[in-house]
């Protein structure tokens, strides 16, 4: 600025007189939304082609920052819990430290620079390590000692008998992090996690969380991500069943079953409970808080499964990823983790499916509006359920998150009005959890890309359930409890709820009490096309 004239030399010199005042920002202020960014960066370019660098385009969302930061944090919380029980792969690399102190701190300076933090996972490297604690540093002259609890993701790497490319010693170059237990040595996690939450209300998309490190990997698993939902689709299936006069206190027989390879159009199959226990007749709501199995298959066996397919399109899910066979019943077709907040939703709002909507405004430099998005609300014209379907439904899953398979979450959370479905899928490859307040639909979702287990006991409960509580606790805070309330064709009969016209006991029904190694009627509608002899287990696996 001087050579060219903008200032005197006094100017000049005055400046570089200024004390340098750095400010460091926060982790807390960040938004973390580079997965929300994207998504609006693809629709813009798509609108507007590579204008949208130029032209100076102002995008509005209907993200709340409070809510992102939670779901991020959620997010990440629930990986590191998941990564400290995993077996340790050993340092990124192991690093000379020579005795020079300036030679020293250069060496640790580029160790930290070629493995860059992410966010809350800090680069260190190891000065001294023993069973009992580790010491490292971060080459700011700050020197942590972790002890405990904080060595338990690395327990394998103290042990005297572990080999060299695992055993952490001077010189490695580890990951930190601090949770609220302290610091914690830990290792970049290759397992992970999804997280969307939509407003029932509008269908506007409140936070939204693709991953554990946009910049590790742009793969959006909110949106791109085709899973198995497992055991969290059951509440599709059983809303199915009301209209067919199944309800919550209808008895079902909790038996084996066995399909031989005459029905099947291929293999037998020989499906199972999670626990592989049988306990016999059961009502309807108690089959789906502790998530059945059998049960859901016999309900599905009643609604058919042509039938069942077709009803799932009423919360927006697309029947041709759902063939209709009787795996559909455990889940075994493909969502991404927005499609089922979105059904989901459903159930809140008593019935009306509105598309999940992220940009609702776009204003040139100017602020004139070049594109609008009017506002959805709930109304008869979007009604896609009866109100009476939505409202038993929302008391099931009401249960299985007060005694059930996600009692997890009342009991934490400390309110009556949650609802919402673990998911397990087969062999633990996905595990979920998809659960709603009236004011917020929201989905979990925790497994590898490449599909595999996640080993023993891992289930939606176990895994996915603490990031949706983590993120409820902070975005139900200030909301009062609002428990749904009873809309008319409704009654209370028989200590449960119930259609009116059932009220004086004449929904009672009694499902899978015949002979349970006996090939099931479907009512006409085969579980396989023989036609195609495709074989169910077949459908089954991912």
């Amino acid at each position: 600025m001087l050579e060219n004239g903008f200032i005197t030399a006094e100017q000049a010199n005055a400046a570089r007189a200024e004390p340098l005042r750095l400010r460091q920002a926060s982790n807390e202020d960040d938004l973390h939304a580079e997965y929300i960014a994207e998504m609006a960066r693809q629709i813009i370019v798509e609108r507007y082609g590579e204008d949208a660098y130029t032209a100076g385009l102002k995008v509005y969302t209907t993200i709340d920052a409070s809510l992102q930061r939670a779901a991020w944090r959620a997010v990440r919380n629930g990986i590191l819990e998941f990564q400290r029980r995993q077996f340790y792969r050993g340092p990124e690399r192991f690093i000379d430290l020579p005795e020079d102190p300036a030679a020293r701190e250069a060496a640790i300076d580029n160790a930290i620079a070629d493995f860059p933090d992410t966010d809350t996972l800090l680069t260190a490297v190891v000065l001294n390590a023993s069973p009992t604690q580790v010491i490292v540093t971060r080459g700011d002259d700050k020197v942590l000692t972790i002890t405990g609890s904080g060595l338990d993701p690395v327990r394998s790497g103290l042990d005297a008998k572990a080999p060299p490319h695992l055993k952490l010693r001077p010189g490695a170059v580890v990951r930190i992090a601090q949770t609220s237990q302290g610091w914690m040595v830990t290792q970049t996690p290759e397992v992970e996690a999804a997280f969307v939450a939509v407003d029932p209300r509008d269908g506007g998309i409140r936070a939204l969380v693709g991953g554990f490190d946009f910049d590790r990997n742009k793969f959006n698993r909110v949106t791109q991500s085709q899973r198995q939902p497992g055991s969290s689709f059951k509440p599709f299936i059983y809303s199915a069943a009301l209209e067919k006069g199944i309800m919550p206190a209808t008895v079902v027989n909790d038996a084996p079953l066995f399909f031989p390879a005459s029905v099947t159009g291929g293999k037998p199959w020989e499906p199972k409970n999670y626990d592989g226990q049988y306990d016999g007749p059961m009502t309807v709501r108690t089959a789906l808080a502790k998530s059945k199995n059998m049960v859901s298959i016999q309900i599905l066996r009643a609604v058919g499964t042509q039938s069942a397919q077709q009803w799932i399109t009423r919360f927006g899910l697309d029947p041709d990823k759902h063939p209709p066979y009787l795996t559909m019943a455990l889940g075994a077709g493909a969502v991404t983790p927005l499609e089922m907040a979105a059904g989901y939703a459903v159930f809140a709002n008593g019935g009306h499916y509105l598309p999940p909507v992220l940009i609702t405004r776009i204003t040139d430099p100017r602020d004139r509006v070049l594109m609008e998005v009017p506002a959805q609300k709930v109304e008869e014209s979007n009604r896609t359920l009866p109100a009476r379907n939505a409202f038993v439904m929302s008391q099931l899953l009401n249960e299985i998150t007060r005694s059930g398979t996600a009692a997890r979450a009342q009991a934490t959370l400390k309110r009556p009005d949650l609802y919402g479905k673990t998911g397990t899928t087969n062999d633990a490859q996905d595990a979920w959890f998809v659960g709603f307040h009236p004011t917020l639909s929201a989905a979990a979702w925790l497994g590898y890309d490449k599909p595999r287990n996640l080993g023993k006991r891992a289930t939606g409960g176990a895994l996915a359930l603490p990031i949706w509580i983590d993120f409820m606790a902070q975005a139900l805070r200030q909301e009062p409890v609002q428990e749904l309330q009873p809309p008319p064709g409704v009654a209370f009969s028989g200590g449960d709820w119930v259609y009116a016209e059932y009220a004086d006991g004449s929904f009672v029904r009694r499902l899978g009490f015949d002979d349970p190694h006996t090939a099931p009627s479907t009512g006409g509608e085969a579980p396989v096309d023989a036609g195609e002899r495709r074989s169910i287990l077949d459908l089954f696996r991912p």
